[in-house]
């Protein structure tokens, strides 16, 4: 059953929202709907589920302390690409 909602919004959020909906050809009523619906849905944990293989995988490996990701990442694929 749908109802009625009156919301106070900023005049210039309500018309990028309007330009997002109808680039996104939905209506903005649908669009706060399942925000709100994501926003409120029942979970018992935030975590995405992890697959069997992945979590016989998880702990197997422990970076250094000092180890940098993005550093190490960037330099491989520099080596691959590059």
């Amino acid at each position: 059953m749908n109802t009625k909602l009156t919301l106070t919004i900023e005049q210039s959020v309500i018309e990028k929202a309007k330009k997002y909906a109808k680039e996104k050809e939905r209506s903005l009523s649908n669009l706060i709907e399942n925000y709100l619906k994501a926003l409120t849905k029942e979970s018992s944990s935030n975590e995405i589920e992890l697959t069997p293989i992945v979590k016989s995988l998880k702990g197997s490996f422990t970076a250094p302390k000092n180890f940098d990701y993005k550093k190490e990442l960037t330099n491989r694929l520099s080596e691959k690409y590059l």
